[in-house]
């Protein structure tokens, strides 16, 4: 008896597993589908290729034209141009010396010092002011007011000027020394050279905790005032850019919310145009050591007429402080950058 249910239990079991087998063949098969490709990366791949063709007159401008002249000045830089007559024709020769003229314009040359130390307190000088003006005067002219459009014209007037036959004219009388002779006030003395006085700074400040360096650079900022005009315009227009940029929505949630225009102006302006901070920062750095008033390009310009080769080491160890100070001035500026998600 135990044998017969036995028997039939395992029959059964043999009957639900083919049972389960057939259930399972007559399922039909879902074939899996190809997964398709985003549009948003194909999107992305076709701007990344637009990026490039705009791109591309610049890659091949550096290839063709400036790495070759980039390479020739480096190699000079290490040899010396001399002529000796082969078969009684002078021929251009050059012989190899190394890291001398680098090395010379250390230890021999203390001008090549003074006037690179003089060129990064200019820097130091000019950068913050330059920043800080173009910034002001771009939220101002970002307001809604009658005649915006002249007014930014006029601000960017001094640029156009600048790079043409007045930036000639200003680059010739640093190099000769001459300066404008001013305004005779009737005391002997150039009452036109600056705009105001030390000594006038100082009574005004007298009563105040303010120490002799803040006042030289007081002096120093408003008699300039005629340079930090003409060298912000492009700085300006950069700012004038990322502040339309910025949604009108967040102005109108600040003002819901209360905010007062000092408090919008440090908690939304101010770190949604930190990018453009940074832009000006990189760009105000270079443009004032490359300009043709600034010392050190004058010195190095006048070398070139005495050893053009000593002059391009000269060249070469500038182009690597500048190199070195915009590396600073980026790790400063890039701490108190905010980029905004667009997610």
């Amino acid at each position: 008896m135990e044998e017969t249910i036995s028997q039939e239990t395992t029959v059964a079991e043999q009957i639900t597993e083919n049972a389960a087998e057939v259930v399972e063949n007559d399922e039909p098969k879902v074939e899996e589908k190809p997964q398709r490709r985003r549009r948003s990366a194909s999107l992305e791949k076709k701007r990344a290729m637009a990026g490039y063709v705009f791109v591309l007159p610049f890659i091949l401008g550096v290839l063709l034209v400036y790495l070759p002249i980039l390479i020739d000045s480096i190699w000079w830089s290490f040899f010396i141009r001399s002529y000796v007559p082969v078969d009684g024709v002078m021929t251009e020769v050059y012989t190899p010396n190394y890291f001398n003229f680098y090395i010379n314009a250390f230890v021999e040359s203390p001008s090549f010092v003074t006037t690179l130390l003089s060129s990064i307190q200019q820097l130091l000088f000019e950068v913050p002011a330059i920043i800080i003006f173009a910034l002001f005067i771009a939220v101002v002219l970002n307001q809604k007011m009658l005649g915006r459009a002249a007014f930014r014209a006029i601000f960017f007037v001094p640029v156009i000027i600048a790079t043409g036959l007045m930036d000639s004219i200003n680059g010739a009388d640093i190099a000769t020394g001459q300066t404008q002779a001013g305004i005779d006030d009737g005391t002997g003395a150039s009452a036109g050279a600056g705009i105001i006085n030390m000594l006038d700074v100082q009574y005004i400040f007298q009563s105040m905790a303010i120490g002799g360096e803040l006042v030289t650079y007081v002096v120093g900022l408003v008699n300039n005032i005629y340079n930090i005009i003409n060298y912000s315009g492009v700085q300006m227009l950069i700012f004038l850019a990322g502040l339309q940029s910025i949604s009108p929505s967040i102005y109108e949630a600040c003002r819901i919310d209360g905010a007062t225009g000092w408090e919008t102006f440090w908690k939304v302006t101010f770190p949604m145009i930190s990018p453009m901070i940074l832009v000006n920062a990189i760009y105000t750095v270079i443009d004032s050591f490359t300009r043709s008033s600034n010392p050190m390009m004058v010195f190095i310009n006048g070398q070139t007429t005495v050893d053009p080769h000593y002059a391009i080491a000269m060249y070469w160890i500038y182009f690597v402080v500048v190199l070195l100070i915009i590396g600073v001035v980026a790790a400063i500026a890039s701490t108190m950058v905010f980029y905004q998600r667009k997610d």
